[in-house]
């Protein structure tokens, strides 16, 4: 979906889900700045039982001049010609449904809408104003749940069509507090184009000052003191499960930053209910079990989680729970599957590890053309960078002897100058990335980035490099003999992998990747 699409309506209504956060208010409000330079009759509302209340989404809407408007019910309600959801979707509880002849849908929820009704291009006025509504085309329906908030894919699509949210320093402070809502202060940050527009936009300083303190209510005050006094801990697992009564999202976070402080805890989820759902917030101080990885798997089939190492969050969906656990109770659910997670994975510290290679086959790259970026061509030698990538940040510092390989699927992954000559031929043509997300070096100290695709030149395997593998039976966690901080994840089916001429360069294939990439040595 791209917005020129939607230029085609003239009177436009832009809805966010009832009692609205701030990731609804800044993505509805980007939308509503955009059709109106383009001249469209727009308007921004949501419904609902309870107006605006939360004194910090009154500041958020006065300050950053946002014109959303608060409508009781649909009866009297124009039909518009387009009816665009953000940050929710048509049809769903936490909504109130009202008529329209088209919808589109922008949100990064879980897709929970009924199937869209693609037979139908268009419907009439009575049958508009009687609540039957019709969906134009499926590219109509932007759903991206890997996206730590809506605000992040209405900045993407602003960008993709020329507009610029930087030139609108309202705007850009709106769409930054969407963002920081939404991921727990930021603490849950981890899909890379979030993390993009977070270190691109813009801000005023001191507007988000104001908005970060008045985050939190007496009320809330109150909510996260009964939390913290009913906390549930595992001191054979050292994790801590917290519920939290409905509140603010935010407050999650702060809960368990604050949680993970205490000093017999390494892991803990604070946990609260949702109209449709769980609200999830992971943390973790043990490098063996970063908070991603739990969230990843806590919500595995029945949700969506992610983050990084130490922080990240997830959201749990309340039907295929109840279809999945019927009556057990959340804090069971937690603690049965903390101890699952600990059982499911075997850790491998490669540098001291003696691996065993009689059951496992000799392999070689296939002759692909893959990808190589020398760092220097980027940025002086001791620049401190951090690549970003769809497997998360790599914080590295650029050497006269460091390159970047990149994978046929845009996997990112140092190595040395002295490995790279031995086991790849340069070719003299750039390398052509086809990816999902194009990985970006970033400068922390100038605040500048480059995308890597504009500086890799393709290479060949020379096939002298030799190595052994096999499938995974079970997952295990690898830190690798050049960072003994941060482990590779492999799951049962991906490949465990050494070279045949260094016994600890130990590593981890994800299965698609090694099918194509490699072949058996004979």
């Amino acid at each position: 979906m791209n917005l020129t699409q939607l230029e085609k309506f003239h009177h436009i209504a832009i809805q966010c889900h009832d009692n609205p956060d701030a990731d609804a208010l800044a993505s509805g409000f980007a939308l509503y700045s955009y059709l109106k330079e383009k001249g469209k009759q727009v308007r921004f509302f949501y419904s609902g039982r309870f107006q605006i209340q939360k004194s910090n989404l009154v500041l958020m809407k006065e300050e950053l001049k946002i014109p959303i408007e608060y409508v009781e019910s649909p009866e009297g309600f124009p039909v518009p010609e387009l009816l665009i959801m953000v940050d929710c979707q048509y049809g769903t509880g936490n909504v109130t449904k009202f008529p329209a002849k088209r919808i589109a849908v922008i949100d990064h929820h879980q897709r929970e809408m009924p199937a869209v009704n693609e037979a139908k291009n268009e419907i009439t006025e009575e049958e508009a104003a009687a609540g039957e509504t019709a969906i134009v085309e499926e590219h109509f329906i932007d759903i991206r749940s890997s996206y730590g908030s809506c605000s992040t894919i209405v900045w993407q699509l602003l960008l993709e069509a020329g507009f610029h949210a930087n030139e609108r320093p309202l705007l850009a402070t709106a769409l930054y507090y969407g963002l920081y809502m939404d991921t727990g202060q930021l603490g849950d940050v981890y899909y890379p184009v979030d993390k993009d527009m977070r270190d691109d936009l813009i801000v005023d300083k001191g507007m988000m000052n104001r908005l970060k303190n008045s985050n939190i209510s007496q009320e809330e005050l109150k909510i996260a003191g009964e939390a913290l006094i009913h906390n549930y801990y595992k001191a054979a697992l050292k994790f801590s499960i917290v519920k939290v009564r409905p509140c603010d999202p935010n407050i999650l976070g702060i809960i368990s930053d604050f949680v993970l402080q205490t000093d017999v805890v390494d892991t803990c989820v604070i946990y609260s209910p949702l109209p449709d759902g769980y609200k999830l917030s992971f943390r973790s101080c043990d490098k063996e079990i970063k908070a991603s990885d739990m969230a990843a798997f806590f919500t595995s089939g029945i949700g969506s989680g992610g983050g990084h190492a130490e922080k990240a969050g997830g959201f749990i969906s309340g039907r295929l729970y109840a279809e999945k656990y019927k009556d057990m109770d959340m804090e069971s659910f937690f603690y049965k599957k903390m101890k699952e997670y600990v059982h499911s994975y075997q850790v491998i510290y490669a540098k001291d590890y003696r691996i065993q290679t009689n059951d496992m086959i000799r392999y070689k790259k296939k002759k692909l053309p893959l990808g190589y970026v020398i760092l220097t061509d980027l940025y002086p030698e001791g620049t401190p960078i951090i690549v970003r990538t769809l497997e998360g940040d790599l914080e590295i510092q650029v050497q006269e002897d460091t390159y970047l390989m990149i994978g046929i699927q845009g996997e990112v992954y140092p190595i040395k100058k002295e490995k790279f000559l031995k086991s790849y031929k340069a070719i003299d043509c750039p390398y052509d990335m086809e990816t999902e997300y194009i990985p970006s070096v970033h400068n922390p100290i100038k605040g500048t980035s480059e995308k890597v695709a504009g500086f890799a030149k393709s290479c060949v395997p020379t096939g002298d490099t030799i190595i052994f593998a096999k499938p995974l039976s079970t997952q295990v966690k690898i830190f690798t003999a050049w960072d003994n901080t941060n482990y590779m994840l492999g799951k049962e089916g991906d490949y465990i992998a050494v070279r045949c001429d260094d016994l600890n360069d130990i590593y981890v294939i994800e299965q698609s990747i090694f099918y194509k990439t490699y072949e058996e040595y004979v």
